[in-house]
């Protein structure tokens, strides 16, 4: 069993995550959970609470995270950014109350969620001169990115190519002629490396994310002797990576 928490770390209605704390005496290893849905605010952390749930169930302290999505009142382009910063960062000003050992904190995020995972973990050797971004204080150890955007830039393409908006735009404010700096501070593939084991779980079937997204970067990263692993599941499709009742959810398991 487990205790559930709903715990806001700022005073936006969307900067709160929902904590999930085993019943165990000794502090937990804390799973950070950012969901996808192309950082859009039809889109909310409930698609996470089946795997925020089973985790828990398994002995993880899962800190199931919202955010400000595009469609929502924001401070800047960098408001999604600086949220999940300070979201995973809250978890310093909880630990003592709700026994969590942040000395083995995990960020696993799905497609959108995948790639902030991602870009979180470039933050923990981020230049101290950077000031578009707050300081990421807790260590992370592992990252999973499963179905993740791993690449901002070709992801625009992508959508361009297929005569669909890009909700990538409108999370950066504009295209990448537009914004090229803004697409390189805050694309994975851009801020390799990180020094952060990452695992990258992605379906051949994926008609969201492309997989050939998670392939390129694998690459890249293993050019640049980044600690990197690539998982491809032949017959899985977008959203059987975040379903517990799937093969897909007991590969990820067994990575975490």
């Amino acid at each position: 069993m487990f205790n559930k928490f709903n715990i806001f770390y700022g005073e936006h209605q969307s900067q709160f995550g929902v904590l999930r704390l085993p019943e165990s005496p000794e502090p937990c290893p804390v799973i950070v959970l950012i969901h996808g849905g192309f950082w859009q605010s039809k889109y909310n952390l409930e698609e996470n609470t089946p795997i925020a749930e089973d985790l828990a169930l398994r002995g993880y302290a899962t800190w199931n995270i919202e955010y400000r999505r595009i469609g929502e009142e924001l401070d800047g382009w960098n408001s999604t950014f600086n949220d999940v910063i300070d979201a995973i960062n809250h978890l310093n000003n909880i630990k003592e109350s709700h026994r969590i050992d942040l000395a083995k904190v995990t960020v696993l995020g799905h497609s959108a969620g995948g790639h902030l995972a991602l870009w979180l973990a470039s933050r923990t050797n981020a230049s101290q001169t950077d000031n578009e971004f707050n300081k990421l204080a807790i260590g992370i150890q592992k990252v999973l990115s499963l179905a993740g955007v791993t690449d901002l830039t070709n992801m625009w393409e992508i959508h361009e190519q297929k005569g669909i908006k890009s909700p990538v735009a409108a999370l950066l404010g504009g295209t990448p002629k537009e914004f090229p700096k803004r697409y390189k501070m805050t694309s994975p593939i851009e801020l390799l490396p990180f020094g952060v084991e990452q695992v990258l779980i992605h379906g051949e079937l994926d008609r969201h994310v492309p997989v050939e997204l998670s392939i390129n970067y694998s690459q890249i990263a293993q050019e640049k002797e980044d600690k990197v692993k690539l998982v491809v599941l032949s017959d899985i499709e977008h959203f059987k990576v975040i379903d517990p009742a799937s093969s897909a959810w007991d590969i990820v398991v067994d990575s975490i």
